[in-house]
């Protein structure tokens, strides 16, 4: 079984929707008490980050994801829940993240942009394969996703599996041992989204 946690910061309705093309059921994983009976999760997460890991460390969810990822069994975060993986965030001031892959969040840096862009990255834009991950399996080397955010990792190069360009490239998808993560929404992202999400429900 499938766990989507719920954790009241969540795109939940588009990935449920997103399953349901897939013919995948999922299940709303609301207690901390639940995340360990399932086979996999998966931590969405839309707003901000200091929010987000208050909400996930009220009723200890944060922990129980954490003992999950520690189990070995496959964990996907997305977006703003791609970016809880991390050790910390600089959003609204340091706040201390879920630990599970060392690097940090950091707001678009607009001074290193050539061009004027707008902030937040807003749209559809390229994710480009830097490493070999089970998640690609059947992707081309570069392909489209949809993105919303002002944020994005800063991270050794050894978790970085897919980067893209907006002013300067940064690292748009990450994978540590079991843990993964994909700072555009696969859910949204049509054939190309299902693709990534198929291929999570196959590990």
């Amino acid at each position: 079984m499938i766990g989507l946690i719920d954790y009241n910061m969540g795109n939940l309705c588009s990935v449920t929707n997103a399953f349901k093309t897939l013919n995948v059921p999922l299940k709303m994983i609301c207690q901390p008490e639940e995340v360990a009976s399932c086979d996999k999760i998966i931590l969405p997460g839309v707003g901000a980050f200091a929010d987000a890991m208050e909400a996930l460390n009220k009723e200890g969810m944060g922990e129980a994801v954490q003992v999950f990822a520690q189990s070995g069994k496959p964990l996907l975060g997305i977006c703003l829940g791609m970016q809880l993986l991390f050790e910390s965030s600089v959003e609204f001031g340091k706040t201390k993240g879920l630990g599970l892959i060392e690097g940090e969040i950091v707001k678009f840096d607009t001074t290193r942009f050539s061009q004027r862009l707008k902030v937040p990255h807003m749209g559809w834009n390229t994710l480009h394969v830097k490493k070999e991950t089970p998640l690609f399996r059947g992707m081309p080397e570069d392909f489209y996703l949809y993105f919303v955010h002002s944020f994005h990792a800063r991270c050794d190069e050894k978790y970085s599996v897919g980067e893209t360009l907006y002013g300067y490239p940064f690292t748009s998808a990450v994978q540590k041992e079991n843990v993964y993560g994909f700072q555009p929404h696969p859910e949204k992202s049509h054939a190309n989204g299902l693709a990534i999400l198929k291929n999570f429900v196959e590990l």
